[in-house]
């Protein structure tokens, strides 16, 4: 005959049982879903720094972070190149993206195809093809289609679109593992 203890701990240890079974199902799923996260795809008015660019290229050609030396050296250099571009572009100097070029040095959309150029330096290709550019912008190509005449190619997936001389649109395009 069982005692009133023993049918007690019964409960006990099915309800510890289903606890660890449902956190078990948890991070399962949990480290499921971490394993196939969808690409990143996005349409921005705001795109990569020139830092986080330049780091990028030090990482890859050197296998290390650069010195402080290297990023102050680096720095000083840019901003050697954006004072130059403003003293001769006197009207980018009073342009509503003056700030996030001059202080951010991010990119950004109405900036020129200089300016892009300053911050990034070459982009890997470039392309005036409509029917590539409409691969390189996949599901944004409706909203640029007709509007851009140019796209530059940039490494993170980063893709930039001109108007002329003038950035109208930035996509990113990666691949997560």
């Amino acid at each position: 005959m069982r005692t009133g203890r023993e049918n007690a701990c019964k409960p006990a240890r099915l309800s510890r049982v289903k606890r660890l079974a449902v956190a078990f199902v948890v991070i399962v799923a949990l480290s499921g879903c971490a394993r196939f996260r969808p690409p990143l795809e996005q349409k921005t008015s705001h795109g990569p720094t020139a830092r986080q660019f330049w780091l990028l290229k030090q990482m890859v050609s050197n296998e290390r972070e650069p010195s402080m030396d290297e990023r102050r050296h680096w720095e000083d250099q840019l901003d050697q190149r954006i004072s130059q571009y403003l003293r001769e572009n006197s009207e980018a100097a009073n342009a509503l993206h003056v700030s996030a070029f001059r202080f951010d040095k991010q990119v950004v959309t109405g900036m020129t195809k200089e300016q892009v150029m300053i911050l990034l330096g070459a982009p890997e290709s470039v392309t005036a093809d409509q029917a590539e550019m409409e691969k390189l912008a996949r599901r944004y190509w409706k909203d640029l289609q007709g509007n851009v005449t140019e796209a530059w190619v940039y490494d993170l997936g980063w893709r930039f679109y001109f108007t002329g001389p003038k950035l109208v649109a930035i996509t990113q395009y990666l691949e997560r593992d």
